[in-house]
């Protein structure tokens, strides 16, 4: 075993073993950006669709129109699913 050991201790290294922490870490930067530019472009998205919401919602909105309220003459409500919830 010892051997081995000194063998794997004088032989050389590779050369793209000496580049691999700069790539990383230039992998880990990318990665990073990448991160921030997505951010900042869901940003803009959320901003840009609330603000056409806005606009959609404030610029075309019909107006108001009261509802006629149901007369409490009538025996049966309209609006009740069976005579048993009516209230006479």
């Amino acid at each position: 075993m010892g051997d081995v050991f000194r063998k794997l201790n004088a032989a050389a290294l590779p050369p793209a073993l000496d580049a691999l922490d700069d790539r990383v870490l230039a992998g880990v930067a990318a990665r990073r950006a990448e991160i921030a530019a997505t951010r900042r472009l869901m940003m803009v998205a959320a901003l840009f669709s609330l603000g056409g919401g806005v606009v959609a919602g404030s610029a075309f909105a019909p107006h108001a129109v009261a509802a006629s309220p149901l007369t409490p003459l009538v025996s049966a409500s309209p609006l009740a699913p069976s005579t048993l919830l009516d209230a006479r």
